[in-house]
């Protein structure tokens, strides 16, 4: 270090004590605990020059002289585009200000992800501002850690889902074959007159089993899909209106009454056009749980920035463990009459807009699911 950078650490002297014998000592300390720090530390001015940085530091960076100028030089991958700015907008904030995942090279070879702090520092005497401290903490190890066991979590996940998917499958698997058989036995059975009926009955009943199948594959990769429909801007109580007319003429031959409540002012938002699909399942769900009719109610309303959307039924109501009607392949309908990916779907949707999906069984008997979106999921259409 040079004398600048020593009058740092400079400590005044005890005057009975021999001439600098004191402040050595602990100047010396000082520089060896600033030197052994675990994260890399910066010193620099207004003008963002470097006065004092310790070996983490020049580990972690590359040489310069200019904080910002050594910043853009060894950044790869940032959200942060002028350090210039960024610098120089938190030595004047008069607080901490964080720039976390940095991505720095640090050898032609080698990068780390940095998370940056960066302090104000001020003059004791004054109170002025006279530069900034950069704290460095180097989390590669750790994110990447994180990383592992987010992908062993999605394997475990997809181990789970593979075994209910070759589940599912078996069941119509298994029916196809026999009927298929049975077809053949018919058909090649000697000294017997062919039954075509028989041929027909089987083969009718190993395409009813085709049918399943490719229904479950196809709502698998629906299910599978990273992103979802078309965005468009619209009114919630729109999507709404449209799933209750598409979904009429079931709940007729249910008997079940579809009444609607539909708050008069709601944001436009835009959202994709899956929402629709998300309200049709809802509702054809609900129609199902009330096979001997009933009345469904529809609800919409804004609370706090949120666009709930509600249906109610007087149906026969949700398992004990309600969270468990969100995985894949659960279903409470009879074999043949669901797969169970339809709401799994659903809650991945609206997970995508920030928003959830709620369940409860009513104190007076049915269900009630209730869509919750944030008008800031989208970008809002302007009212006009």
């Amino acid at each position: 270090m040079g004398d600048a950078q020593r009058s740092v650490f400079q400590l005044p002297q005890d005057k009975h004590a021999p001439v600098g014998a004191v402040a050595m000592s602990l100047r010396d300390i000082a520089e060896h605990v600033f030197h052994s720090l675990s994260l890399g530390v910066i010193v620099f001015d207004l003008e963002l020059n470097v006065i004092l940085r310790n070996q983490v530091a020049t580990v972690l960076l590359p040489p310069g002289k200019r904080i910002s100028e050594i910043l853009t030089e060894a950044t790869v991958e940032s959200k942060y585009q002028n350090w210039e700015i960024e610098l120089h907008q938190a030595i004047d904030s008069r607080g901490q200000s964080h720039y976390d995942g940095v991505t720095c090279r640090v050898s032609a070879s080698e990068a780390r992800m940095l998370n940056m702090v960066v302090t104000p520092l001020d003059d004791a005497a004054n109170g002025r501002t006279i530069g900034g401290l950069m704290v460095i903490e180097d989390v590669t190890s750790r994110l990447s850690m994180e990383r592992r066991l987010a992908v062993s979590e999605r394997l475990a996940a997809v181990g789970k889902l593979a075994a209910k998917v070759a589940h599912e499958l078996n069941n119509p698997l298994d029916g196809i074959m026999r009927y298929i058989n049975l077809a053949i036995r018919v058909s090649e059975t000697p000294r017997v007159p062919v039954e075509p009926e028989k041929v027909v009955r089987y083969l009718t009943e190993a395409r009813k089993g085709l049918s399943r199948m490719v229904q479950i594959l196809g709502e698998l990769l629906e299910f599978s899909r990273s992103s979802y429909g078309t965005y468009e801007e619209a009114n919630v109580n729109r999507y709404v209106e449209d799933a209750v007319n598409a979904m009429q003429d079931k709940a007729v031959r249910n008997g079940v009454n579809v009444v609607c409540s539909m708050e008069g002012v709601m944001p436009p938002l835009r959202v994709g056009s899956n929402l629709f699909q998300v309200f049709c399942n809802l509702i054809k769900n609900a129609v199902d749980a009330m096979p001997k009719g009933g009345t469904l109610t529809v609800t919409t309303r804004m609370i706090n920035r949120e666009v709930f959307v509600a249906f109610e039924d007087t149906g026969t109501g949700l398992p004990e463990n309600v969270e468990q009607i969100f995985q894949p392949f659960f279903t409470t309908k009879p074999s043949g009459q669901g797969t169970g990916l339809g709401l799994a779907i659903c809650k991945d949707i609206i997970e995508k807009y920030n928003g959830r999906i709620l369940a409860e069984n009513r104190p007076g008997g049915g269900a009630r699911l209730t869509v919750v979106v944030p008008i800031e999921s989208g970008t809002m259409m302007a009212a006009k």
